[in-house]
């Protein structure tokens, strides 16, 4: 056990630390994709309130929620931890030290770029996250008809226990739930917000783009053959498809909405 302590105190434990929650934050942007482009289905909103509903729910997808989330906080402060570390090493920068010649700026602004994804995170939680837990959120029912598939929907005034009841009569599927799409669809008709989101994109496409291929360079993988594909992943599905495929959903709802 000391060799393992040990070995995470030093200069490679630590970046190993970063790589390994930076790779796994990345698997989760994917699945928090595959589950927010369920908002820009023509359903009024019920697939992907119902994939709220599942989310905040199973037991499972909880406990590792918050598991997410801790590793999320780790990954943010162990970040500025390293970069005040670096900074301690050099207290005083060399008198011919030129940045742009030894790394990309991508790499010497990686805490800057955390730092901003980070506070987005807060707001973004706040805005939906906590809204959805805490706020008051209205409830919408949902009829689809079977035979066609058809999806009718309209505002829900009674009471139902927790937050979603799905029953069938006559044909007609009814699906009560607690309507978390109506709160994003408000949010993003604010012009502000929309610009926020999408900066906020920006900063993390630039943060996956040296991230994602320096987390396999600390995990060893590090050869010729695989470099160009692993870059390429970094640049063009961390780096430009899922911040732009993100950055749509504002930008959907405020001009086409």
């Amino acid at each position: 056990m000391n060799w393992i302590i040990t070995f995470l105190k030093s200069s490679i434990g630590k970046k190993l630390l970063m790589g390994l929650t930076g790779l796994f934050l990345c698997t989760f942007l994917i699945v928090h994709l595959i589950g927010n482009l369920q908002l820009l289905k023509h359903d009024g909103g019920m697939a992907f309130n119902t994939y709220a509903v599942f989310m905040t729910s199973n037991p499972l997808i909880k406990f590792v929620s918050y598991g997410l989330y801790a590793i999320i906080l780790f990954h943010a402060f162990w970040g500025l931890y390293l970069v005040s570390q670096n900074k301690k090493a050099r207290p005083v920068q060399y008198a011919a030290y030129n940045g742009k010649a030894n790394s990309h700026w991508t790499s010497r602004w990686m805490g800057v770029l955390g730092t901003m994804i980070l506070a987005f995170l807060v707001f973004h939680m706040w805005g939906f996250w906590a809204q959805y837990k805490f706020g008051e959120v209205p409830y919408t029912i949902y009829e689809r008809n079977l035979a066609t598939g058809e999806i009718t929907f309209a505002n829900f005034e009674g009471e139902i226990a927790g937050k979603m009841e799905r029953y069938i009569s006559n044909d007609t599927e009814f699906t009560i739930v607690k309507d978390l799409y109506v709160v994003v669809a408000d949010a993003f008709q604010e012009l502000w917000i929309v610009i926020l989101y999408v900066l906020s994109m920006g900063a993390l496409a630039f943060h996956l783009v040296h991230g994602f291929s320096s987390s396999f360079q600390t995990l060893g993988v590090h050869h010729k053959k695989y470099n160009a594909l692993i870059k390429g992943i970094g640049v063009w599905v961390f780096g430009v498809i899922i911040p732009i495929l993100f950055a749509i959903m504002p930008i959907y709802f405020k001009f086409f909405i």
